[in-house]
């Protein structure tokens, strides 16, 4: 599987094909934990482990919760929340999103990504980049493109050259060639980035 999807992107994107051979291969996700991602992108607006500001990761540190759960909330509330600063907005969600997960949520696995994003439009404040987050880091769907994330249009303004004039529509342009593996593409641009930060290429 590795090896097809990385011969395709590379088949088909002459950069990713530059850079790829000196990435790690993106791995997905084997234990989804949606409650505790949820909660990641709501409060830091990023997703716990793809995060550089860290600010959930201390959190939880400062509540002594590895792992972000409906049961465990009161003491994450209660040990790091107080005093944390919330927009009315953030604090509505967290709310809406604690009820949903309080009754009885539906089986991920069986689920589409149609039908994910259907379940997530139906919380308040979990807007299209939230969605794409999940999908494509907590789900590990192959073939997620999320064009409105901030990241995401620097990389690719800055490796395609690309200008700021219609840059969705060019951004897309470009991921059509790397389906039915947009999601791969995407992590190895992240990584692409990520690598570069830490002076490895």
């Amino acid at each position: 599987m590795q090896s097809m999807i990385t011969q395709h992107l590379m088949e088909v994107d002459e950069i990713l094909a530059e850079w790829i051979p000196r990435l790690d291969w993106p791995e997905a996700p084997t234990d989804p934990a949606v409650f505790h991602d949820l909660m990641s992108c709501i409060i830091e607006q990023q997703i716990h482990y793809r995060s550089t500001k860290k600010t959930f990761a201390r959190l939880l540190g400062k509540a002594g919760i590895d792992v972000l759960t409906v049961e465990n909330f009161e003491i994450f509330e209660e040990k790091a929340l107080n005093g944390f600063k919330l927009s009315g907005k953030k604090q509505e969600t967290i709310a809406g999103v604690i009820d949903f997960f309080s009754s009885t949520p539906p089986a991920w696995e069986h689920l589409t990504e149609q039908q994910i994003r259907a379940v997530f439009k139906g919380l308040a404040g979990i807007g299209p980049w939230t969605q794409d987050m999940m999908l494509l880091y907590t789900f590990g769907q192959a073939d997620i493109f999320p064009v409105q994330d901030y990241h995401l249009r620097l990389i690719m303004r800055e490796l395609y050259g690309l200008p700021e004039q219609g840059l969705n529509r060019e951004m897309r342009q470009i991921a059509e060639n790397w389906r039915p593996y947009r999601s791969y593409g995407v992590k190895y641009l992240f990584s692409w980035k990520a690598a570069r930060k830490r002076q490895l290429i």
